[in-house]
């Protein structure tokens, strides 16, 4: 199974926690992760090997980050969370898919449902964060002709054939800076505007779970609750997205428990 991972120094860490949730709950007796970095020392390099352990396969893309020169970034959102959407560019070209994942979040069951799911001609499989009635707001804000779903770009299944034929980092750059303005999470934004049509929709709540989504859904009263139990058996990725992180003094929520039961 091949992985994908976009990380910078301070991010090590997290890394290896992410991994091991997968090592121990992904399913898998090995796993090919692909790193993409500009900052990593040889020091990092190796902890981040050791963290990964025996049955994941490291291999790191050094990028020189002037490749995204002009790309807006901020001290939330540095250039590295660019180079996912440049990442068909940079892979081995025998590769045919690859499940990017953020690092903050950890794996409770199995992958292989979701990473052999069939793109049905899409670039990505995703899902989305975003309720459909705030759909016509991004769509006037980001200009795109079309409405479509807001992606989240922190889980992606990439088909890679498809988008070396058609990514080039130059459209992405200079809609970037036609829009920077406009924007409130960069990679999403373009990706969203970008590609958005050619997005296949998983299930948040078991490819994606916040727990903001988590609190949404149950606050509806015409949906059935779901609780940690439910979690537990159905999840399999669970992303502590936002500023709301279960390693932080002032988290509040309920899913941090599966963080905590990985990192005791």
């Amino acid at each position: 199974m091949n992985l994908l991972f976009a990380i910078n120094e301070k991010f090590v860490p997290l890394f290896c926690s992410c991994v091991h949730s997968i090592v121990k709950n992904g399913g898998e007796e090995h796993y090919d992760a692909y790193i993409l970095h500009s900052d990593l020392t040889e020091e990092s390099k190796k902890a981040v090997c050791d963290g990964a352990g025996e049955t994941v396969s490291c291999h790191f893309i050094d990028l020189n980050p002037e490749m995204f020169a002009g790309f807006p970034e901020s001290k939330r959102y540095p250039k590295q969370i660019y180079y996912r959407l440049a990442a068909p560019l940079l892979l081995p070209e025998n590769l045919d898919r690859i499940l990017y994942l953020d690092v903050d979040l950890v794996v409770i069951n199995p992958l292989a449902e979701l990473y052999n799911m069939d793109f049905e001609d899409n670039y990505y499989i995703a899902c989305t964060h975003v309720k459909k009635i705030l759909t016509k707001i991004n769509q006037k804000r980001l200009g795109t002709e079309k409405e479509v779903p807001y992606i989240n770009t922190g889980v992606m299944l990439l088909n890679l054939p498809l988008l070396r034929e058609n990514v080039k980092l130059n459209d992405i750059r200079q809609f970037a800076k036609e829009k920077m303005h406009s924007f409130l999470l960069p990679d999403q934004d373009i990706l969203t505007a970008l590609y958005g049509e050619r997005v296949k929709l998983a299930d948040t709540m078991r490819y994606n779970l916040s727990d903001r989504i988590l609190s949404s859904r149950n606050a509806n009263p015409l949906n059935p609750k779901r609780d940690l139990d439910w979690v537990r058996k159905n999840t399999v990725i669970v992303h502590y997205c936002g500023k709301n992180k279960p390693w932080n003094d002032y988290y509040i929520g309920t899913l941090g428990v599966f963080y905590k039961e990985l990192n005791p």
